[in-house]
């Protein structure tokens, strides 16, 4: 993981004890200096700056536990419950926040889901009417070698669109299959189809303006059984593997190889991520939990209402300049 020295104004938050050190890659920082079990405002919001900017947050040498886990998440927002497993049980009784992604069985009955083989390239949970915001995964186990997980940016592929393609998917909604999940298997409840016309799903704008930072983004979900409304299968076949092909690219990714104590937090709305497969007899356990979105995937020409950060001119929703405890200047006129 190539990293690249923090800027000055990165280091002097919190009194000079946070660093957030950028991949040097389309997205992703590391984020240096912070228990997350004893945060306080000003190291939280300072997270929450880093996380806007650099859209995926990794934080090493944790020691959570899952009660510490789902305190930390709980500060970003409601928390969604965790999808039943194959097996039709919870993954952590009394503990409903917390999924488990693991190969390892006991008593020939998986801890977890998704396995050892490769996960796609995929946004959680966008199968729903309005999907998670965010995702923090923390390694408890993690193989020798494999099982890296790797993300890209939305923004990035939608910027690099030339602009014939921009017009041509402006306006158009998708189809996010709720039939798979990103390993391949059958959702819980879930009859199996690969007919992308019929299966079952919610539909969202393919060219979503991100709610926080008013940033335009290209939201696929995922490719299996997705469905462009109101074009011939063929047609919406043919885009969408035109847009796709954009998804595979180096420039836009960033890959992350696990260490125990990681804890990695992205932005579900403007991010897609994957994970290598890696031998089966090798132990990996991870934990998850989810943010609840707040509302549905916003279309370009929903208008938001946006202000510009008076220490470094970034654009962020005037709620969330408030949450980070900046009074938002004041417009002539008002």
């Amino acid at each position: 993981m190539a990293l690249t020295v923090a800027t000055t104004s990165e280091r002097h938050a919190a009194g000079g004890a946070i660093e957030v050190i950028p991949t040097g890659r389309a997205l992703g920082a590391e984020v240096r200096g912070v228990d997350l079990k004893d945060l306080d405002a000003a190291a939280f919001a300072r997270l929450m700056q880093a996380w806007h900017r650099h859209s995926v947050v990794l934080i090493r040498d944790q020691t959570l536990n899952d009660q510490e886990l789902i305190a930390f998440s709980r500060r970003l927002g409601d928390l969604d419950w965790a999808p039943i497993q194959e097996t039709g049980r919870r993954f952590v009784e009394g503990l409903p926040e917390i999924y488990i992604v693991s190969n390892v069985k006991v008593n020939g009955e998986p801890i977890g889901s998704l396995g050892d083989g490769e996960a796609v390239w995929h946004t959680d949970m966008s199968y729903l009417d309005v999907p998670p915001k965010a995702s923090l995964l923390y390694a408890l186990e993690v193989p020798p070698s494999g099982g890296n997980t790797a993300f890209c940016t939305m923004y990035g592929i939608y910027e690099a669109l030339p602009q014939m393609l921009k017009d041509r998917v402006a306006g158009l909604n998708i189809k996010h299959d709720g039939t798979y999940n990103s390993g391949g298997y059958v959702r819980q409840g879930v009859t199996p189809t690969d007919d992308p016309v019929t299966s079952p799903g919610a539909l969202h704008p393919l060219v979503c303006t991100h709610p926080d930072t008013g940033r335009r983004m290209l939201y696929l979900g995922r490719r299996r059984n997705a469905y462009l409304l109101g074009l011939k299968l063929a047609e919406s076949e043919a885009l969408l593997d035109e847009l796709w092909s954009f998804v595979d690219r180096p420039e836009f990714a960033w890959e992350h190889v696990w260490r125990v104590g990681d804890l990695v937090l992205w932005d579900n709305r403007c991010t897609m991520h994957r994970r290598d497969a890696f031998d089966p007899s090798s132990r990996r356990i991870m934990h998850r939990t989810q943010v609840k979105g707040e509302q549905r995937p916003p279309d370009p020409r929903t208008p938001l209402q946006l202000e510009r950060h008076p220490d470094d001119g970034r654009i962020m929703r005037r709620r969330n300049l408030l949450a980070l405890g900046v009074a938002p200047r004041c417009r002539r006129g008002r």
